[in-house]
């Protein structure tokens, strides 16, 4: 593996305290070089951030979020110790209060996500929105359409496996430390192109088959608060955190590449199933790509003609409640005495 990038230390070109600022008083991005902003999306890119000087993610802030937020679009989660085995199994939060709960979280091995969180609070919003318009106004051609933005709030020496987003992501961290590992991306061998298909169907959820080797191709980065990190669309990635409680905010958007990419595999794969076609390319810039949108567009007319309903999504198993004196900081469901993770293996395996 080649070694963990020193953030600030990593070849980026940052100004001195004496150069002249380029980011304005209100703005949430600190000396970004016009380099920095012509990379979005095609490459790992660090850069910093003052999102974590706002005053909204302290843990009084936490608790009302936590507290406001819908229940059916906070997801809580707990895993292993070892990135070779998966062991990823989501629970119930029940009566435990905000202060409980953000308590649990930092004594335990836990991991929280506030889904969509700028659709339910208007002030994150106005941050994700002016984070996004200084993005679009200083990158040409930058464009960050069907915009959201996830609060991931997470144990010291939690972790994340291996995995990718659908959409573009840039992870912005708040609080606490992270090492990050990010792989090649576009890469059949790190990421099956079948997998993506099964993601986007919703046969599976963002965890991909991961092997040991993969680390002699990765990249580390440790994230400090102020720091953040983005990667071009479905780049695998894996998270360990460090010492103290975690607060990281991911953002998600698409643009029109963005989305003929997940169409051209969401048409490769009713190709393949419908007509037999072999050795379908995944690459959105061929003239292909744009009959497969088409082709997708249709059968997505196809089905609102026929109200064909679209399966449930696949979801990982509710196996515990929130126990903030338990020494995880949660306790398994009644009925929930195997621990064993052969449903979760076997859905990874699936292809």
């Amino acid at each position: 593996m080649l070694p963990t990038v020193d953030f600030f230390n990593c070849g980026m070109h940052h100004p001195d305290l004496g150069e002249a600022d380029v980011y304005s008083e209100n703005s949430y991005l600190v000396d970004w070089p016009p380099e920095d902003y012509r990379m979005l999306e095609k490459t790992v890119l660090t850069a910093r951030h003052r999102v974590h000087e706002s005053g909204l993610f302290s843990d009084e802030a936490l608790c009302e979020l936590i507290d406001l937020h819908p229940q059916d679009y906070l997801t809580i989660a707990a895993m292993g110790n070892d990135e070779n085995r998966f062991e990823w199994m989501t629970g119930v939060r029940g009566e435990t209060s905000a202060e409980d709960l953000l308590q649990a979280v930092k004594n335990g091995q836990l991991w929280v996500n506030l889904v969509s969180l700028a659709r339910f609070h208007p002030e994150y919003a106005r941050m994700l929105d002016s984070i996004y318009h200084e993005l679009e106004s200083q990158c040409p051609g930058f464009q960050a359409q069907h915009r959201s933005a996830n609060l991931l709030i997470s144990s010291p020496n939690a972790m994340v496996y291996y995995h990718i987003d659908l959409p573009v992501n840039m992870l912005w961290h708040l609080r606490g430390e992270k090492q990050v590992w990010v792989y090649p991306p576009f890469d059949d061998r790190f990421v099956s192109p079948r997998n993506i298909e099964r993601l986007i169907l919703g046969q599976m959820a963002e965890d991909m088959p991961y092997q040991s080797w993969f680390e002699n191709y990765a990249i580390s980065f440790r994230l400090q608060p102020g720091q953040m990190i983005t990667w071009p669309q479905n780049t695998p990635h894996r998270v360990t955190n460090r010492d103290g409680l975690n607060v990281s905010l991911s953002t998600e958007h698409r643009n029109p590449l963005a989305k003929r990419r997940i169409n051209v595999h969401l048409a490769n794969y009713h190709l393949r199933r419908q007509f037999g076609c072999k050795h379908l390319s995944t690459d959105p810039r061929l003239w292909t790509a744009r009959f497969k949108e088409a082709y997708v567009r249709c059968l997505r007319i196809w089905d609102q003609l026929t109200k064909r309903k679209s399966p449930e999504p696949f979801s990982y198993r509710k196996r515990f409640r929130i126990d903030p004196l338990a020494d995880k900081g949660y306790v398994l469901l009644d009925g929930q005495t195997d621990l064993s993770f052969t449903e979760e293996e076997a859905v990874l395996a699936g292809v």
